[in-house]
């Protein structure tokens, strides 16, 4: 049995928007990430555990605000005190993550199949994330992440690269669709490919 993704039906594939007499290669690209294990860790009040000292997969635990470490296939938001989001394409690192972190100390929990995962890539990124957000993308780096709205709804950004521009935006599923249809219409002024 295959899984069916929250954006399978909607996310349309091509070129759209004002793309007329430009290079493809310079208009933004709008994907759904696929096959990414989601999970969210909190560190119960009640651990003395320092986080300093787990690491997973070679990588820190992030300890400060909007920090994300990462590697080729994974990736470590911090997304509150004591709890952060591990993203990855691994396909074990559920277990991996349940090795290095005790039932004790720290609360594990898979969200993979609650979120939808967009992808917006491309000079013009930025741009299409300020119409509907209010953080200032102007000092927005690589490797931050950020809880926020988007047009109403709650979304967490992940800025994974600078050239070009790339971000990983994290929606609740029930409001994929929803979200979906804000980023392409704020996106069409640019022309856009869905990919």
């Amino acid at each position: 049995m295959t899984a069916i993704t929250p954006l399978e039906f909607i996310h349309k594939k091509g070129l759209f928007g004002d793309h007329q007499k430009k290079n493809e290669d310079d208009l933004l690209k709008i994907s759904e990430v696929k096959n990414l294990t989601i999970i969210q860790l909190v560190q119960y009040k009640e651990s003395k555990i320092n986080v300093n000292d787990i690491k997973i997969e070679g990588l820190e635990i992030p300890t400060e605000s909007s920090k994300v470490n990462s590697k080729k296939e994974t990736r470590i938001l911090w997304n509150a005190p004591r709890t952060w989001l591990i993203l990855s394409s691994k396909e074990n690192i559920i277990e991996t993550v349940q090795k290095s972190f005790k039932e004790a100390d720290f609360a594990i929990t898979d969200i993979s199949h609650s979120r939808a995962v967009i992808q917006i890539q491309g000079a013009q990124a930025k741009e299409v994330l300020k119409k509907g957000s209010p953080i200032n993308f102007n000092e927005f780096g690589i490797n931050r992440c950020a809880g926020t709205v988007f047009h109403g709804i709650t979304i967490v950004i992940d800025s994974i690269s600078k050239d070009p521009d790339t971000f990983n935006l994290l929606v609740l599923r029930s409001f994929g669709e929803s979200f979906y249809h804000h980023i392409i219409d704020s996106a069409l002024e640019f022309g856009y490919v869905g990919i």
